[in-house]
């Protein structure tokens, strides 16, 4: 996984609420449990004007003006700001897989989806809930500036916008240090690798039957 420290990165803004996963990644394309190659169908409904398949090349696909993501000036954003509850309906990890393989690195948002809240940590996403005040103020201000982008420093657990506002974000002790290391759970687990091997050579010293 990769690891996330600091980033100054464009902003794009999906002024909704209630987003749920199946409009980030539609049901169809769950087949694939690769974990990558889904950024092309992030919001595929909205993206695009036609219906989406798995495999389907999306360079040539008719896309939708008026949606965010098509517009030219949030090319390569790397922060998503949206509304309330993002990340709500079903719990496929698919959702943050297309998120990351986008480009998303950061979402901020008033509130989120406990699964999909807990998800972007394990695929390294930083969602950072602010309260609706602040992120009205993120509204705004991303949409009266073209290249609006957003300093978020993981260790110092702070956003920063172009004109010096700042604002603290909460995030627990063992998230941080996932995200920070770029540790998912079988990361963290192979840290103890030495342990484990150490184990298993007790373990079939103490009970060989077991292993014939």
């Amino acid at each position: 996984m990769k690891a996330f420290t600091r980033l100054n990165g464009l902003v794009c803004p999906l002024d909704r609420a209630n987003v749920d996963t199946d409009a980030i990644i539609p049901k169809q394309f769950l087949k694939s449990i690769k974990r990558s190659g889904f950024g092309p169908y992030l919001f595929d409904e909205w993206r695009y004007t036609n219906y989406g398949e798995p495999g389907m090349d999306c360079t040539n696909r008719p896309k939708n003006p008026d949606f965010v993501l098509n517009q030219p000036r949030y090319q390569g954003a790397q922060v998503l700001i949206a509304r309330d509850n993002f990340g709500c309906g079903s719990s496929r990890e698919h959702a943050p897989w297309a998120i990351e393989d986008y480009g998303f690195r950061v979402i901020i948002a008033p509130s989120f989806a406990d699964i999909f809240f807990s998800n972007c940590y394990k695929n390294a996403i930083l969602p950072i809930v602010a309260d609706a005040g602040t992120v009205d103020r993120l509204f705004k201000e991303c949409e009266a500036a073209e290249g609006y982008t957003l300093d978020v420093d993981l260790e110092a657990q702070t956003v920063t916008t172009p004109s010096g506002f700042s604002f603290k974000f909460d995030i627990t002790e063992h998230r941080k240090y996932c995200l920070l290391n770029g540790l998912d759970d079988i990361g963290l687990t192979l840290k103890h690798a030495d342990e484990i091997r150490a184990f298993e050579t007790r373990h079939k010293a103490a009970q060989p039957w077991l292993f014939a």
